[in-house]
């Protein structure tokens, strides 16, 4: 087991790796029953319920399909609704 500086330098990467927000983007969402799904470009999929946001939820599709990415994917905005969310933020990360 290492005792010096090169164990504290990589705890200390380690910690910072994991205090970040990740550079998790959309690439596309779809919205199923009762739920929103947010493609992301690693090839994951991330499904959270419609429950957690009213506003989606309570929204006629039309409306709600009518979306956009951004910051490279980072969020998404429905523009009729002024309404944005993080990729981070449904990981349960910081932004």
């Amino acid at each position: 087991m290492c005792r010096g500086a090169c164990c504290t330098s990589i705890a200390g990467a380690e910690t910072m790796r994991r205090n970040r927000a990740p550079d998790a983007r959309g690439r596309g969402i779809e919205f199923i029953p009762d739920a929103l799904v947010v493609h992301l470009d690693d090839g994951r999929s991330l499904t959270v319920p419609l429950e957690w946001f009213p506003l989606l939820r309570d929204t006629p599709p039309d409306t709600r399909n009518r979306w956009e990415l951004v910051g490279r994917g980072l969020g998404i905005h429905w523009p009729d609704l002024d309404e944005d969310l993080s990729v981070a933020g449904l990981l349960g990360l910081p932004d």
